[in-house]
């Protein structure tokens, strides 16, 4: 046998353990994401969507069609995932009869097979992560203006343009509730909901203070900057969880809302700003023209943030559903984003870390995401971080 044919057949045989591992952790995998589970619950709510009396009840059956998109985030990836491993055992066959050229060729049609089969494992292997009580859920976000002045604000406007990229990426619908401009430039505040399977789960790994170092464009003297701001989010409450609002606890404004004037500009007080005095608590909403239905989305809004303050009261679940309150207080930066003098993002976290911060900041912010993810699943203890040092300096 020449050299040649023992490297082809080794290569064969490489090709052929790859498709039998992916085959090993394709059954493990429907066994810890419980897919047959999955598949029934899956079936229940597309036979309820399929009754006549549906869309009786819109409330309800958003909730359904919600449920049903989050079964089948898991459902499509897997049934995808095994039709492409069964797919490589076969063109696996087929390159086994082939010679020369032709075999090199489906040999290389099989690896590249196993590669997308690896990318469908990742988007699982994720997902299967997210087995929090509200982790599938839509979520609402503020990203705040911290210490930087109007570097801060323009900050701002660079992180929500890079969730709107990365929402884009996922599939997901992002509404804009409210916002209100810096003095000079940029976004002091805006809030915004994410609807989409897994939102809030995936989003929370985001909240806490990120941190930009950057020569401000701002600065006739082009000196370096560090500037902050603060990323909230709140799991979107949909069934199940009681709220009480007392009519005397709410304080309710009226505004005009904001935008570029001419003649679609509102000129009634159709925005709305609510106030719960016990808290403190403050939300706000501009997007429609109706002042009702204004009204109606920031008390969504209020309500999935008033949950999150008596459950951290409680203490005793805060840590399961949205991580510890620390982790979104001023001084405990989870992200640093260096501009200059070299190009650095790191969540000080997870010591996760990336050069490429042009494409960050256009939203590939997955990797940072599943680090955190896959270190709260682990039990890790997050690392303390002196608000004022961190290696990406």
């Amino acid at each position: 046998m020449s050299e040649e044919t023992k490297e082809k057949l080794l290569e064969v045989e490489a090709v052929s353990q790859r498709i039998a591992d992916l085959r090993r952790r394709v059954a493990e995998m429907a066994d810890y994401v419980k897919i047959e589970e999955r598949r029934k619950t899956l079936a229940a709510l597309e036979a309820e969507q399929a009754t006549g009396d549906f869309w009786n009840d819109q409330t309800k059956a958003k909730e359904v069609i919600a449920k049903t998109n989050a079964e089948r985030a898991y459902v499509n990836p897997f049934d995808a995932l095994s039709k492409t491993v069964e797919d490589a055992g076969v063109m696996l066959e087929l390159a086994e009869m082939e010679e020369g050229a032709a075999q090199q060729a489906a040999l290389a049609d099989t690896i590249a097979e196993c590669d997308k089969a690896d990318e469908f494992f990742s988007k699982l292997r994720m997902q299967s992560l997210l087995g929090g009580k509200f982790d599938a859920n839509n979520v609402f976000v503020k990203l705040h203006a911290g210490q930087g002045g109007t570097e801060a604000c323009d900050w701002v406007t660079m992180l929500y343009r890079m969730y709107q990229r990365y929402a884009e990426d996922q599939g997901w619908k992002i509404e804009e509730y409210d916002q209100q401009p810096g003095e000079e430039a940029g976004l002091k505040d805006v809030y915004f909901r994410i609807e989409g399977p897994y939102a809030y789960g995936t989003m929370k790994a985001e909240r806490g203070i990120h941190r930009l170092v950057r020569i401000s464009p701002f600065d006739a003297n082009k000196r370096r900057q560090t500037s902050f701001a603060s990323v909230e989010t709140v799991a979107e409450i949909t069934e199940g969880i009681d709220v009480e609002i007392k009519d005397e606890d709410l304080r309710i404004d009226t505004y005009r809302s904001g935008g570029a004037g001419g003649q679609h500009v509102n000129k009634t007080d159709s925005a709305v700003r609510l106030t719960h005095i016990p808290t403190g608590i403050v939300v706000a909403c501009q997007k429609e023209r109706s002042q009702h239905m204004n009204k109606e989305k920031a008390m969504n809004m209020l309500r999935a943030q008033l949950y999150e303050y008596y459950e951290d009261q409680k203490k005793a679940e805060m840590d399961r559903f949205y991580g510890a309150k620390s982790a979104n207080g001023w001084g405990s930066q989870i992200r640093s984003y260096v501009f200059c003098p070299y190009t650095m993002v790191k969540d000080l976290r997870t010591k996760y870390e990336t050069s490429d911060v042009n494409a960050v900041m256009d939203g590939h912010i997955q990797p940072f995401i599943e680090a955190w993810l896959q270190m709260q699943a682990s039990g890790a203890p997050r690392p303390s971080v002196d608000p004022e040092k961190d290696d990406c300096e």
